[in-house]
């Protein structure tokens, strides 16, 4: 597809800054639009990248974790994922430092395999999907301090019913899964 200039990028007026921390940061922009018409607050939130990997070991299983997420109050499945810190060399470094710290799994063959925005109207952040490949258990899990999170093996088959259920709430883990699965023929 041929790239066309954006015509329709807003102009921004004013900034500020709301709430600054290092997981969020809230910024109000003032913008004009292409039409002329201002929006004098437009939130903005700011995170870091991110990174989230689907891994399937050499015997054909997914790697998931399971997590207890505050803000729908609930425990959840997920792909492995975290913030691409700073000391990162690479995104795909990251993805491999978050898969080793998690699961302690590691290894394998890795590709990216899709960037997405979990809401490009109002977050910074984009998320690199990588595909990991015949990754094996090389070590322990290494949590951070307020990570309580538990490693799950599944098949093909299990992670299907867990997509078509809806019992993957995180979108940005549901979305690559529904490409993987659909680019295979597997649904």
């Amino acid at each position: 597809m041929e790239e066309t200039p954006d015509k329709q990028k807003w102009k921004v007026l004013k900034s500020k800054y709301l709430f600054r921390k290092s997981w969020l940061t809230v910024r109000s922009d003032e913008v004009l639009l292409p039409t002329g018409k201002t929006i004098p607050e437009y939130y903005v939130l700011e995170y870091p990248n991110w990174v989230n990997i689907i891994a399937i070991t050499n015997e054909g299983k997914f790697v998931f974790v399971r997590q207890y997420r505050h803000g729908l109050g609930l425990s959840s499945y997920e792909l492995c994922a975290g913030v691409i810190d700073p000391e990162d060399e690479s995104y795909l470094d990251a993805a491999k430092r978050e898969l080793l710290e998690e699961t302690g799994y590691g290894n394998g063959t890795w590709n990216e395999f899709m960037v997405m925005s979990a809401n490009p109207g109002t977050h910074t952040n984009l998320t690199y999907c990588y595909l990991a490949t015949d990754v094996e258990k090389t070590s322990s899990q290494h949590l951070d301090e307020t990570e309580d999170i538990t490693v799950h093996l599944f098949t093909i088959d299990e992670i299907k019913q867990l997509l078509i259920n809806d019992e993957i709430k995180q979108a940005m883990h549901s979305a690559p899964l529904w490409r993987y699965f659909a680019e295979k023929n597997l649904m």
